[in-house]
């Protein structure tokens, strides 16, 4: 009887139709019986981006185990980035994988029903894996930049110029209204409640000195960061991750594009240049602010207010504030463009990582913005 009958080990073997097309070739039975030994079968298969189809139709018996076996292996070799095809099988055959394709096991979500100390560290266990693994996408984008720089430099035609003017244009042109708009109250803000509490002790012409300070080398960068961050950072997560669901991303590199050259490298370069100016502007308009508010509630009229600006502040007070800028933007442009090329392909996945985007980034601002505090206090500027 059929039942009764010896299984088949499973077996493959790679033919090899040219140095660039090969096929990986499975033989005798893929069901549950069989599993352990596809199994062991299956990890000895070395990846290889020339491994172009798996061919199934010399295998005897196959049920949804093995199945499963070949889809894992298919897409095993497809995340070394070759488009991989399962060929030779029929109907029946082509609608067991197509139902294999559309089921995946649902995606790990903690408890939330009750707290245990073992589910919080395993919680916070994943949470470390996930930091590990964020931190080796943004080294390896990094990374990319500065080969794609490299080569711009040999070759400065590569440059894309359009890409940067037009990614600018948004960045910096279109943030400049609300950028200043946000710094002046921010301004306004700080000399009327410095000057609540100075005038008691009759200080009030030191608000000047603590609006010029405090807006020069800390609050206008750090506001214009996370303003920026918020506005074009996640606007470049939510670019890149709608490219990603439409695979606008793949079609450029199965035609030979680099990815990081074409879509990271204009954003974060007109990220780079855009932020300074914005930190600029933002001072500008805050010491306005600030100026007004001191003439209105202060009384200290604008060349008071001038001279004892010259005096509380130096050029080293607006490039301490100037210089932090770059680092920022880049900080921001390479999280949001790690965040939008992890988009998987659901509207879900899109507002997911658009919001960690402008979530790790402000983080890493303040962070960054803590550790030039550090860098400057040691060096006494």
């Amino acid at each position: 009887m059929a039942f009764l009958e010896k299984n088949t080990p499973p077996a493959f073997r790679i033919d090899a139709r040219s140095p660039d097309h090969q096929i990986l070739c499975l033989s005798g039975d893929w069901t549950v019986s069989t599993l352990a030994a596809a199994e062991k079968l299956v990890n000895t298969i070395k990846l290889d981006r020339k491994l172009t189809s798996v061919q199934v139709d010399d295998i005897g018996m196959l049920d949804t185990s093995g199945a499963w076996l070949v889809h894992r292996l298919r897409a095993a070799l497809e995340f070394e980035g070759q488009r991989v095809d399962i060929v030779g099988a029929d109907a029946e055959r082509e609608s067991l994988f197509s139902q294999i394709e559309q089921h995946h096991p649902p995606r790990w979500r903690p408890e939330t029903t009750s707290f245990s100390i073992l589910g919080f560290l395993e919680l916070t266990g994943r949470q470390v894996v996930e930091v590990g693994k964020d931190s080796l996408r943004m080294l390896h984008i990094l990374g990319s930049l500065g080969a794609v720089l490299s080569t711009v430099l040999l070759h400065p035609k590569r440059l894309r110029g359009i890409a940067i003017a037009v990614q600018f244009d948004k960045t910096c042109i279109g943030a400049v209204p609300i950028v200043a708009l946000m710094s002046f109250l921010i301004g306004a803000i700080i000399s009327q409640q410095g000057g609540f509490y100075l005038r008691q002790f009759g200080a009030d012409i030191f608000v000047v000195d603590l609006a010029g300070i405090l807006v020069l080398r800390e609050i206008g960068v750090i506001l214009t960061a996370i303003m920026v961050a918020g506005r074009s950072g996640s606007a470049f997560t939510a670019e890149l991750g709608a490219m990603r669901m439409q695979e606008e991303v793949d079609a450029l590199q199965v035609i030979g594009l680099n990815v990081t050259e074409v879509l990271v490298l204009p954003r974060i370069v007109a990220l780079m240049i855009a932020l300074p100016i914005l930190t600029f502007i933002a001072n500008l308009s805050a010491l306005f602010g600030a100026g007004l508010t001191t003439w209105a509630y202060l009384d200290i009229p604008p060349a008071a207010y001038l001279n004892q600006l010259q005096a509380a502040i130096t050029l080293e007070t607006l490039l301490v504030g100037i210089v932090k800028a770059p680092f920022m933007a880049l900080i921001i442009g390479v999280i949001a463009c790690v965040e939008g090329l992890k988009v998987g392909g659901s509207a879900e996945s899109l507002g997911h990582h658009t919001t960690m985007s402008v979530v790790k980034a402000i983080f890493l601002v303040i962070v960054v913005d803590g550790l030039f505090a550090i860098f400057f206090a040691a060096i006494g500027i």
